[in-house]
């Protein structure tokens, strides 16, 4: 069966490939609703395990569900947070813990307990209005050892279950005219065996598509690309696959070109808020991205060299950022840390994510 060009969710078609900004809070920092579409962003990702604390789900249920709450009417998907208490409660112990029946976390600075089970974390998601739900996973670093890869596959499938037929009762309840989706994660660290099983599991259970889970990198900063490789062989290729967590745009491109459709990351808008500007080297074609190195360059705005320069970030870049403004301008709003410069940076990267994708998703 052929590979799908786009999916169908409640608020409009996800067309491949696509990049979503992380949108964590609710919000992509730096930039309103109108400033992503401008960018031409298609969909962002939010999260629960940070939505459940600030504003929390009664708040964002009076403000309307995410996408009134955000201005944001284009596709929305929410991670189940799992990935986000793994790193707290790795960090310590006094944190929280994993357990069978679901994950228990205290935040540093917080004086309140927070609990998230399966059927919680799948809750939630449908009181937020999510197009795109993520079931609650186990989630791992490809060093862990292989019994810790045992339980967190083991467990991932079991919460996985429960996610799915919590989903299924939600939507006896409240049938709506299209459906979310849930997404299940394959976990398994870097042992293929492990990653065969969890991926079988989550087949069987049924879901309409599936994102590659654990941390992505191993431990020099390299991608896990036959990892990465190997699970999108396992998932037929008429269900999409997120690439979570996996934004750097070499690191898209391949990813792309293994057959992944979509694409999550911070590391784009936190560049750009650090000074890291992207542009292309000359005009890559697609096969240029998935075959050369050397395409990306990265403009550092707050080098000297930048202070006259009257030049867009980009030539030909047609974001509202190179379209209005110089370098030299950009450098003297960073120099100044005015809040300006946020904002137009993150359109720039942002736009330049979009454009990336365009370029993969086009032919020659």
């Amino acid at each position: 069966m052929t590979e799908p060009a786009s999916l169908q969710t409640p608020s409009g078609a996800l067309h491949y490939p696509v990049y979503l900004p992380d949108a964590t809070f609710g919000v992509v920092r730096g930039v309103d609703a109108r400033d992503l579409q401008d960018c031409r962003v298609r969909a962002v990702v939010m999260n629960t395990y940070h939505l459940m604390q600030k504003p929390g789900a009664t708040t964002v249920q009076a403000l309307g569900g995410l996408h009134q709450m955000s201005a944001f009417p284009l596709p929305i998907i929410t991670d189940s947070g799992g990935f986000q208490a793994y790193s707290l409660i790795r960090q310590s112990a006094r944190f929280g813990k994993m357990t069978d029946n679901g994950i228990s976390f205290r935040p540093e600075g917080s004086q309140r307990k927070f609990d998230l089970t399966p059927e919680k974390c799948v809750q939630l998601q449908f009181r937020y209005g999510s197009d795109i739900l993520i079931a609650l996973d186990d989630c791992t670093h490809s060093d862990d050892s292989l019994t810790e890869q045992k339980i967190s596959v083991e467990r991932t499938i079991r919460w996985a279950k429960r996610c799915k037929a919590e989903y299924n009762r939600l939507l006896s309840q409240h049938p709506r005219p299209v459906k979310p989706l849930l997404f299940g994660v394959v976990q398994g660290g870097s042992h293929p065996e492990l990653r065969r099983q969890c991926a079988d599991a989550l087949l069987e259970i049924g879901f309409d598509g599936f994102g590659f889970g654990g941390w992505p990198l191993d431990s020099q900063g390299n991608l896990l690309t036959e990892m990465i490789a190997l699970v999108r062989a396992l998932i037929p290729p008429q269900y999409p696959l997120h690439a979570l967590g996996i934004g750097h745009p070499v690191n898209v491109a391949r990813c792309s070109a293994l057959g992944y459709q979509i694409f999550d990351s911070a590391m784009p808008t936190r560049d750009a808020r650090h000074g890291r500007l992207y542009t292309f080297q000359g005009q890559p074609t697609r096969q240029d991205l998935f075959q050369k190195d050397g395409w990306l360059k990265y403009v550092y705005i707050q080098d000297e060299l930048h202070t006259k320069a009257d030049q867009p970030i980009e030539s030909g870049c047609d974001c509202p950022t190179c379209q209005h403004y110089s370098r030299g301008y950009l450098h003297h709003l960073q120099d100044l840390d005015d809040h300006l410069y946020y904002r137009l940076a993150t359109m720039h990267n942002l736009r330049f994510m979009t454009r990336l994708t365009e370029k993969l998703g086009a032919g020659d």
